[in-house]
């Protein structure tokens, strides 16, 4: 069970008890086939043992991921509960999890899935048909906030229980992603534990769990403490061997990134994954890089590339002239804050999509330049004139505007957008909250412009983020409200389609159209993973698989104990340690 105490600092740093595993006594000829096999991106060197304390920049509002879909939370809840299938490493085929197997019906219809009869709760109990039925329910239940989630299970009705380990979904529509959305999408929750509670108020203590790690405890503010469980159910599974290595993850919070930085360089943080182009180039270097006892590490893969930039709230009277944000966009010097503030680290983004473009292929969106004249000519024609202090009027009203930041450490981008915006008459403040109050801020839709980062998938659905339908149901990632007719009628033809590169091609269209819209002000993306990690621990060939990202590393890396004595033994005599590639790329 979760709790909460009053504790320095030294908490995180105290020597943790072996975790030991419990022998399994299942019998190995239940165990699906898929899962009897070697994992091909699990090392077979790696151990059970030690701890990881990853950094963490802000502490969730929730550690419920169906509540709070911030990095930490999904990345803690996902360790904690299980969907029914998951994806092969290397293929992306689909493999088995909670239920050993599934059988599709030829319309696309209906699917039935067969629960694992070695599946079992941390209190021992079976998960069951009814624990899939509950969680179906609970996301469903329009007083929780569950919003995202229901996108897609409103697509269902509501599944039947075959047998206490079969349960059946049938769609309401044939769509692509279906199957996908129930059976990896969807973890499965305890109905024994939640039922008759208030899920919006469970947040931070899930004592009853499926999943390899459980939670042993949360400081608020400071960090959170994941144990792995010894007597997990699929612990004796083959294809596990070489995962969930680490007796203990710990999830470090630090509001503030030099504060994070010390603590990392201080050996207080194991793993520090660099999103700031001023740390990478300006902070990252010493001699703890010099002598190699941190390495410091790009990594190219496969990974899918999301997007981020402002959204203009077209909600508000202010923002709703396509003029007035693409105006907004025109007084955006990328450029000059990609190669001054940034670097040169990064690359503009011109497509909500922007891994379709990384192979070489053309991208037909016309780059946005900083144009300030062009800018202030769309003003003018969106009804924007000066006033005699010249500041920008439209019915007696001033054009001003606040802009809802979560992150000290991107204020110096907005002030570059400020003084430009203020040339053209236009007055902006930043109001900067913590995680929390931005998240409630966000999901209410309460704000005029903030910014935003969105992740991606290799599969990609475009429905919750586009479609009109959702564009005033609060809670959902659609937060320009944007509403195109054109662009629903193309969601609503690329979900019957089931050829990959065909959809692909119909989210390029929605992508070209979307773009001329200007619901953000698109901002860069990163081709790369920066990684910074004290070198003390086994890493596998390719250190974030072919589709990973850092969360890869809590999964599949391992301490070695070994290492670790070497890279003391070099630190307390100032010598240089292990080499190691800085570049490393999928091949």
């Amino acid at each position: 069970m979760a709790f909460f105490q009053n504790c320095s600092e030294e908490d995180t740093k105290e020597s943790i008890s072996k975790v030991n595993d419990i022998p399994w006594q299942g019998d190995v000829a239940s165990i699906p086939n898929a899962l009897r096999l070697k994992n091909p991106v699990a090392d077979p060197k790696a151990k059970k043992g030690g701890k990881i304390r990853i950094y963490s920049h802000q502490f969730p509002k929730s550690l419920n991921y169906y509540l709070d879909q911030f990095t930490t939370t999904a990345r803690i809840f996902t360790s904690l509960y299980e969907p029914l299938t998951g994806y092969h490493p290397l293929t992306l085929e689909t493999i088995p999890h909670l239920a050993r197997d599934w059988k599709i019906s030829p319309d696309k219809r209906k699917f039935t899935f067969y629960l694992d009869p070695n599946a079992r709760w941390s209190d021992d109990k079976p998960v069951t048909a009814d624990d899939v039925i509950f969680t179906y329910d609970t996301i469903m239940n329009p007083k929780n906030g569950t919003a995202v989630f229901r996108v897609s299970l409103s697509r269902f009705l509501k599944p039947v229980k075959l047998d206490n380990l079969t349960v059946v979904f049938e769609a309401k529509e044939v769509h692509w992603n279906n199957f996908n959305d129930i059976a990896s999408s969807i973890f499965i929750l305890p109905k024994h534990h939640f039922e008759g509670k208030d899920f919006n108020k469970e947040n931070m203590e899930f004592p009853v769990v499926s999943g390899p790690y459980k939670i042993t405890e949360v400081k608020k503010n400071r960090y959170i403490k994941l144990e792995r469980r010894g007597d997990w159910w699929q612990r004796a599974y083959p294809f596990n061997a070489g995962r969930n290595n680490f007796d203990q993850i710990v999830y470090k919070v630090y509001n503030e990134e030099a504060v994070a930085l010390q603590a990392f360089k201080k050996g207080d943080i194991d793993i520090y994954p660099v999103y700031s182009a001023f740390v990478w180039i300006e902070e990252a270097k010493g001699e703890p890089f010099d002598k190699n006892w941190i390495a410091k590490q790009r990594i190219f893969n496969l990974k899918p590339i999301g997007f981020q930039g402002w959204a203009m709230n077209s909600r508000r009277s202010i923002f709703s002239d396509k003029r007035v944000r693409e105006a907004m966009n025109l007084l955006v010097d990328r450029k000059l804050m990609i190669d001054k503030l940034a670097y040169g680290e990064y690359d503009p983004t011109n497509s909500y999509y922007p891994d379709f473009y990384l192979g070489g292929e053309k991208n037909p969106n016309q780059p946005t330049e900083f144009n300030i004249e062009k800018a202030r000519k769309l003003l003018a024609e969106a009804g924007w004139k000066p006033n005699a202090e010249g500041v920008l009027e439209k019915d007696g009203k001033p054009f001003q505007f606040s802009i809802l930041d979560r992150d000290k450490k991107t204020e110096k981008y907005f002030t570059v957008f400020l003084e430009k915006a203020k040339e053209v008459g236009i007055r902006a403040s930043i109001d900067t909250l913590d995680l929390a109050a931005w998240s409630e801020r966000v999901d209410k839709y309460d704000f005029d412009m903030t910014w935003a980062a969105w992740g991606s998938g290799v599969f990609k659905d475009p429905e919750s983020q586009w479609l009109s339908k959702y564009a005033n149901e609060e809670g959902q990632p659609n937060l320009p409200g944007f509403k195109q007719s054109e662009v629903d009628k193309l969601i609503e033809k690329q979900k019957t389609e089931f050829s990959v590169s065909k959809r692909n091609e119909i989210l390029k269209q929605i992508d070209r159209i979307v773009y001329k819209e200007y619901p953000y002000v698109l901002l860069w993306h990163l081709p790369s993973t920066r990684l910074l990690y004290w070198q003390k621990y086994g890493v596998p060939s390719l250190p974030l698989g072919k589709y990973g990202d850092e969360s890869f590393s809590s999964d599949y890396w391992w301490y070695d104990e070994e290492k670790d004595k070497m890279l003391s033994d070099a630190l307390s005599k100032k010598e240089k340690f292990t080499d190691y590639e800085a570049i490393v790329r999928w091949k």
